[in-house]
């Protein structure tokens, strides 16, 4: 992380910027919970990819981006389709038949944690400091909050809880294993169309098999409705605003998303679905949420420049 990125303001637009890409990432778990009720997750996952990839190579086109151009570049872009959409949208999907989606979005936010592990392992530039030696261990700490509660019930929470956890280590591997990609010169809208085109291709036939969705009873109205949301909004607009922010606003500064996710997630299972967040589990939230402030540094360095003035 650069002093420049670090000291990077954001102006209005970029904070509406920030909002909006909280938003639409955060109704991703709301779709699921309507989707779920009338399909199957591999059906769900593939459909999403497939109609993603259709809008996103249109959005190339328009805007001629360069396109992967070597055998090396594809397999890349497979093996992250893998684990940063086929796998852990799938995983996530299921999770939400055993968990709120409240909850799937706050286990999503754990992502920082792993991401802060794996990275100072395996990236020189991204070593452990004392605000992550903090933070780490706070968030795991409302993790277990969140999922102690259930450890003795025996009940498939616990398994769809853990089911999350899973994904978002892999969201976490993906995020390392991704810098690879900076070298090649391709944009980000780039990245996540290649991402999630070879992620179509590899659960279409998976998809055709397991779960023959032909031999489903057609579903209700809103259904369509909710697969165009997760679609355009939870997918599309998710990756194009992140990415716009990314360029307008610093890594750092679009980071923030991961606090705001489940913002929107809980409101919308609160208003429209009728969730219940516990005294519990807010316990375990606010630690998650004071871990990723933590790990961010942004309010201490801020405490520390004000100190001078």
């Amino acid at each position: 992380m650069t002093t420049q990125s670090i000291n990077q303001k954001m102006s209005v637009v970029d904070v509406m910027t920030l909002l909006g890409t909280a938003f639409c990432f955060g109704t991703s778990y709301y779709f699921i919970e309507i989707l779920i009720r009338h399909l199957p997750p591999l059906t769900i996952v593939t459909i999403r990819v497939i109609l993603a990839s259709l809008v996103l190579w249109g959005v190339v086109f328009l805007m001629k981006l360069k396109k992967p151009g070597s055998f090396k570049q594809w397999r890349s872009l497979f093996i992250l389709a893998f684990i940063n959409n086929a796998v852990p949208f799938t995983l996530f999907v299921w999770a939400q038949n055993y968990i709120a989606s409240s909850m799937a979005a706050v286990l999503n936010a754990t992502m920082p944690f792993f991401t802060v592990i794996l990275a100072a392992l395996f990236l020189s530039d991204e070593k452990m400091n004392r605000f992550k030696l903090l933070g780490v261990p706070i968030g795991i700490i409302g993790t277990a909050i969140l999922i102690g509660p259930n450890l003795q019930s025996g009940t498939m929470s616990v398994l769809g809880q853990l089911s999350a956890l899973l994904a978002t280590f892999l969201y976490a591997v993906s995020s390392v294993y991704a810098r690879r990609f900076k070298e090649w010169g391709l944009s980000p809208i780039m990245i996540a169309t290649g991402q999630v085109t070879m992620a179509a291709l590899m659960l279409l036939p998976v998809a055709l098999i397991v779960e023959q969705p032909w031999t489903l009873s057609m579903p209700p109205v809103e259904t369509f409705y909710a697969l165009i949301g997760i679609t355009m909004l939870g997918t599309v607009m998710s990756y194009i605003l992140y990415f716009k922010l990314i360029d307008s606003a610093g890594a750092t500064n679009a980071s923030l998303v991961t606090f705001l996710n489940p913002v929107t997630a809980i409101i919308l299972g609160t208003l429209l679905l009728g969730e219940i967040i516990t005294s519990t589990q807010m316990l375990g939230i606010l630690f998650i949420i004071l871990g990723l402030m933590i790990i961010d540094g942004r309010l201490f360095r801020r405490k520390k420049n004000n100190s001078y003035v």
